[in-house]
């Protein structure tokens, strides 16, 4: 039985800290974490071979377990495996993607995406088993009908996000995030309301035979570059 206590009418349990290990050992976890994660990289050839069902949705769950404002958890995850459907956002997103690349992302823009090999055509939303379209939630609403903010939206769904690319990674899928601007036509073809905002399309699946990858994409910055000990 868990045991509880309360401040006020705050209920509290003991925190359930069984994963310390002996200092060797942490050395050892995080640097196999480091170099497994070293590996991931965005793909944009996907295979369309399948990915059961039952991984992607262990891999939300995982997501599901981000900290967010006042534990709101202010994400909506709508996994797309239907062909037509996948169609559509593809359509939706080349028109914008073809406004930004010749007229909307300025110079300086541009000249940073070159070295990625990027352009509007995005073949890789209707070739990969499942296309999950992120939605970051403004506000919820309870049975009642009120309307509760949501706060550190971005900050939230960021981390969510964060959790489901490494889980789906430690599953041995590979990833791609895809924003294109603006995402309100995302709104309209799966029917969600105006408070769910588009947060990112996360493409996933395995990586198509001879997939090809940039190498400037490899190129992560040094410890001293990233962080500062005080």
């Amino acid at each position: 039985m868990t045991r509880q206590g309360k401040v006020g009418s705050i209920a509290f349990e003991p925190l359930a800290h069984d994963h310390e290990h002996p200092l060797e050992e942490m050395r050892r976890r995080v640097a196999a974490f480091h170099s497994e994660m070293r590996l991931r990289r965005t793909v944009r050839d996907f295979s369309p071979r399948p990915v059961p069902r039952d991984i992607v949705e262990r891999a939300l769950l995982a997501a599901g377990t981000a900290p967010s404002g006042a534990n709101m958890q202010p994400w909506h995850f709508v996994v797309v495996a239907d062909p037509a459907i996948k169609r559509r956002i593809r359509a939706g997103a080349e028109e914008e993607e073809r406004a930004f690349y010749h007229g909307r992302a300025s110079r300086d823009w541009l000249e940073a995406l070159a070295p990625l090999g990027t352009d509007e055509h995005k073949p890789f939303l209707e070739a990969a088993p499942y296309v999950i379209v992120v939605f970051a939630l403004s506000y919820g609403v309870l049975p009642a009908g009120r309307k509760v903010k949501n706060y550190y939206l971005q900050e939230s769904v960021g981390i969510a996000v964060g959790l489901l690319i490494t889980a789906l990674h430690q599953a041995g899928l590979v990833t791609l995030t895809h924003t294109p601007s603006p995402m309100g036509f995302l709104n309209r073809i799966l029917g969600h309301p105006v408070n769910e905002r588009p947060y990112l399309v996360l493409v996933t699946g395995y990586p198509a035979d001879g997939a090809r990858v940039p190498v400037a994409a490899a190129r992560k910055k040094a410890l001293d570059d990233i962080a500062t000990f005080m």
